[in-house]
């Protein structure tokens, strides 16, 4: 595993964990009666557990499991990724603290800064699997590349073949 794969992974957890507090707090509040217009905050604990937490796991793993770039595919750059990674990683957590501002101020500001970050986050999310594209490939495409795409059958067909 690679030391930008465990960042994305442990930034998922400590995304997990700011939403969960994020939950907490927001159900206290609305128990207790103290907030009446919560709907910003609800969006900053759903946003930082669905994008913070579930969208950085997916992308530490998809970056774990997936073949390695072709050793000629060039169009691979794991600098991306970590471009990506910084993006995200300062985009959830602006877009979680303006949404939460936004609810104890009529200013603008808030909701344009929280504007503003969930554009970065689809850029980076888009940035994502765009440089992760070439690393969807199979098996097959693989063997059919080292052999010169020849007619042969590839081991793994030809023995369940003989099954």
């Amino acid at each position: 595993m690679t030391p930008l794969v465990r960042r994305f992974l442990k930034t998922a957890i400590a995304f997990l964990a700011a939403g969960l507090l994020v939950g907490v707090w927001l159900s206290a509040w609305r128990h207790f009666g103290f907030l009446e217009d919560h709907y910003p905050s609800v969006s900053a604990h759903t946003h930082l557990l669905l994008v913070g937490f579930v969208m950085m796991m997916i992308m530490g793993v998809a970056l774990w499991m997936f073949p390695r770039p072709a050793a000629d595919d060039s169009s691979y750059r794991p600098e991306r990724m970590v471009l990506v990674y910084w993006l995200l990683a300062t985009a959830v957590p602006v877009r979680a603290a303006a949404e939460i501002f936004s609810s104890w101020t009529s200013a603008q500001l808030p909701h344009v800064v929280a504007f503003a970050a969930s554009l970065v986050e689809v850029l980076a999310i888009l940035l994502f699997f765009v440089n992760l594209w070439p690393r969807i490939r199979s098996p097959r495409e693989q063997w059919e590349k080292s052999r010169g795409a020849t007619s042969a059958t590839p081991p793994a067909e030809s023995a369940s073949r003989e099954r």
